[in-house]
């Protein structure tokens, strides 16, 4: 019986440098002796992605916040049934950028929406499909802010106010203080030096 792989998710507000170390995370991984499936949320497969472009594009039309909560999801069951439960099922690890986390954050702290609404599709659409570690990159909002924007054209999210940002990395805290032995909280303002060493110290520990 092949034993199942491990899944982690790499979280964080924008800027906080998520593409370079899931690069980081994804090389541990490999020299440990395991194969890794590298993907993202949203999106990761084709329909998925084409929903993630929709979600990430900007436009005139205001998007109403149960609208947005439910594309994340349809993409998250498309992703999940395709791409991560088949990997897993494999023997392989999982690399996401972002899973559900990031929903609660966004959508639920910095939309406003009700939680147990997130909970309930969560369970839903997911079961018990959980990832065995988060690495949250935690940043000063604007710091970041000022990262994404010097890399970049914006996208939708991406223009959100300070406020808003603010709201998700306290979305974030909340859910490492409710479930701390899931979760590592890495200070992304550090060098990359630095931020890496905390990463792979973590990695060593948990894994």
């Amino acid at each position: 019986m092949v034993k199942r792989g491990r899944f982690i998710t790499i979280e964080g507000t924008e800027g906080v440098g998520k593409s370079t170390n899931l690069v980081f995370v994804q090389r541990w991984i490999e020299a440990a002796g395991h194969k890794v499936t590298v993907t993202r949320e949203p999106g990761g497969t084709p329909l998925a992605e084409q929903v993630r472009e929709l979600l990430l594009a900007k436009r005139d039309e205001s998007v109403d916040p149960t609208a947005e909560l439910l594309l994340v999801f349809a993409a998250r069951a498309q992703h999940l049934n395709r791409v991560i439960k088949p990997a897993l099922a494999r023997g392989e690890w999982v690399l996401c950028d972002r899973f559900t986390d990031a929903t609660f954050a966004y959508q639920g702290s910095g939309r406003g929406l009700d939680t147990q609404l997130i909970a309930n599709l969560e369970q839903q659409v997911q079961g018990d499909v959980r990832p065995d570690l988060t690495l949250v990159l935690d940043i000063e909002p604007e710091v970041g802010l000022a990262r994404a924007s010097a890399r970049a054209e914006l996208d939708r999210f991406e223009q959100e106010s300070l406020a808003f940002f603010q709201r998700v990395r306290q979305g974030y805290r909340q859910r490492i203080k409710a479930a701390p032995e899931r979760y590592a909280l890495i200070d992304a303002g550090q060098t990359l030096d630095a931020v890496q060493g905390d990463i792979e110290r973590v990695l060593a520990s948990m894994l």
